[in-house]
């Protein structure tokens, strides 16, 4: 007996192989760490991302509305949510099938065998004819594979692989929706103040345009002057209207992102000055990246399902034993079903060997082979995009800055120009194209003051998410 059973010993100690590749994370594929000429020295004291919530980031309190609203009703991440469902639903198939399946039957047969029971013409002929019941009942199994070449482990790891990374896509995916909500309410915010500088550009346009008709109804300027008043005023009424398109646009991505209009009254804003961050960001190195930000884990764990699936392929060369069992009660009076004289049961192994299957073996192997060579470049291109856009968000927090501060002094000025023209102009010292070059320049540098001003609030919410921030819970929820 136990000789006979050794094969079968043998081939159970046999059971913990796996033919998958080790899970090695492949080299960084970037610098050790970003560029010194672009990192500030003092932000580096300054905190990880990864550990401040997005509502202790943002200090606006209408912008943590719109994005709470954002995380509750947002459509596409509705859609991401499902999908882990989903995903979850299929490791838990694929892990089911390293267990044996235990199934309840029962039935019942009525039999008849032998000559016609209808009467026939001609000679009688002797009856020979049997009528009988059958009723059985039993639980079995029914190929229960026994993974010894880790075939259904490896599907199993692989499926778990997807399920894990499903779920860091739905993470990477809340980080993507909190910048899209910032940059998209910054842009509107722009837009109002812009909106306000025109508007009272326009209005102080038109008082000038006034004056000048007055000034050449009493013939003391010229037409050439009127008509310059007008193109001011003009000027001013197109990037008005221009504005309010922007603004409506925005307004309107903004209804999407939040999964309707938020009907609850929404607080005050922050001006766009203010919207500078509250906590100072630490830039770290980029190999913390690794595991701070959800698409790197997620593109790592596609890596683990890519070689997993290597074992599973490589374990389909290997004999497939399988195992069917039944343990049951059979008898041909129901009243005595259930009795020892009526007991039951089979039990065997089933061999596959495969022998010729025309290359489809090798073919699978060779395509996942293929998919963990594209998932190692995946996962290493994702390094590389993440390397980039924090490297680009530090550089822009040290730069933009020195942007704003320039172009803070450079309105300054404008505005002395302006009104040190408009001084000539009334004194005569001066002809009206010069108030019209004065006009123009302090209306496009105060424009691009507040276009600078959003653009650098923009990066350095570029600059939380692209380290990893966001995902923390707030201590106030």
């Amino acid at each position: 007996m136990i000789k006979a059973a050794s094969p079968l010993i043998a081939l159970a100690l046999l059971g913990g192989c796996n033919m998958a590749p080790k899970h090695v994370r492949p080299e960084l594929p970037t610098a050790p760490a970003y560029p010194a000429d672009q990192v500030d020295a003092a932000p580096q004291e300054g905190r990880r991302a990864a550990d401040i919530s997005w509502q202790e980031f943002f200090a606006d309190p209408r912008l943590e509305a719109l994005i709470s609203a954002a995380l509750t009703n947002n459509r596409d991440l509705a859609v991401s949510i499902a999908q882990i469902e989903e995903a979850r639903g299929q490791y838990r198939i694929q892990r089911a099938d390293r267990l044996p399946t235990l199934g309840f039957q029962g039935d019942a047969t009525r039999t008849h065998s032998g000559s016609a029971a209808f009467p026939i013409v001609g000679p009688q002929q002797p009856s020979s004819s049997i009528t009988y019941n059958r009723y059985t009942v039993g639980v079995g199994v029914s190929s229960f594979e026994l993974d010894f070449w880790g075939r259904v482990r490896n599907l199993s790891e692989a499926a778990r692989s997807q399920y894990l990374a499903t779920v860091e896509a739905e993470r990477a995916f809340r980080l993507s929706l909190i910048r899209d909500v910032a940059s998209t309410y910054l842009s509107t915010l722009e837009a109002e103040e812009r909106i306000r500088l025109a508007e009272a550009t326009v209005k102080s346009r038109q008082e000038g345009l006034r004056i000048a008709k007055l000034r050449l109804d009493a013939g003391v300027t010229s037409a050439l002057d009127f008509r310059q008043a007008e193109t001011l005023l003009t000027q001013a009424e197109t990037s008005l209207a221009s504005l309010r398109l922007a603004k409506a646009q925005g307004d309107n991505f903004l209804n999407v992102l939040t999964g309707g209009p938020v009907t609850t009254p929404l607080p005050n804003s922050l001006p766009l000055a203010d919207q500078a961050d509250n906590v100072q960001l630490a830039a770290g190195l980029p190999s913390d990246l690794l595991n701070a930000r959800p698409d790197i884990l997620a593109a790592e764990e596609r890596l683990r399902a890519a070689r997993a699936n290597i074992g599973a392929a490589r374990a389909a060369f290997f004999p497939t034993i399988s195992l069917t069992g039944n343990f049951g009660f059979a008898s041909t009076d129901l009243d005595n079903l259930i009795s020892s004289g009526g007991q039951n049961w089979n039990f065997g192994p089933v061999l596959t060997l495969p022998i010729f299957d025309f290359g489809r073996n090798a073919g699978n192997l060779s395509v996942a082979k293929a998919r963990e060579n594209i998932a190692v470049a995946t996962y290493e291109r994702t390094i590389q995009g993440a390397f980039q856009e924090v490297a680009n968000a530090l550089a822009g927090r040290r730069f933009l800055s020195e942007q704003v501060a320039a172009q803070e002094r450079a309105t300054v000025a404008q505005r002395q120009i302006a009104d040190l023209a408009r001084t000539r102009y009334r004194e005569g010292v001066a002809n009206y194209l010069e108030v019209l070059d004065a006009e123009r320049n302090l209306f496009d540098a105060e424009q691009a003051l507040l276009q600078i001003r959003r653009t650098q609030a923009d990066n350095l919410v570029s600059l939380y998410v692209a380290l990893g921030g966001g995902l923390a819970v707030s201590s106030a929820n």
